[in-house]
């Protein structure tokens, strides 16, 4: 089997999890903060649903392609079905229609880009750092 698996692509050897810097946004008042915070480094909000296949795989890779760092970008991850109500106010505040899986890239106090499904792996989070 070890000269089909060099053929094929196969491994025995587990894939390391990447961890990405998420911050949990579960909390109205975080909303405020990320404005605030808009204002001298980009801050992104991944919505997700935690029942829905087609969420899980545009997150994984979200994850797989992710290559920022703490200091360029505040990334929340915010699990709308636990949190709702926080889902819904983000969706007010930002004027974007809730959708899920959802990427909303917030600077400046504005939405600068926003995207759902598998268009959330097109966005380059990279030009919107300073």
């Amino acid at each position: 089997m070890g000269l089909l698996n060099k053929i094929f692509g196969g491994s025995n050897e587990p894939k390391e999890k990447k961890i990405l810097p998420w911050i949990p946004l579960n909390d109205l008042q975080q909303i405020q903060h990320i404005i605030e915070k808009s204002k001298t480094k980009p801050q992104a909000i991944f919505k997700h649903s935690t029942r829905c296949g087609i969420s899980r795989m545009v997150m994984n890779q979200f994850i797989d392609s992710y290559n920022l760092t703490e200091n360029d970008l505040d990334l929340y991850y915010l699990d709308l079905l636990s949190f709702r109500d926080v889902s819904n106010e983000v969706g007010v505040q930002f004027m974007v229609m809730h959708e899920s899986p959802q990427l909303i890239v917030i600077k400046n106090e504005s939405v600068v880009n926003h995207a759902s499904h598998g268009a959330i792996n097109n966005v380059d989070l990279s030009t919107y750092i300073n």
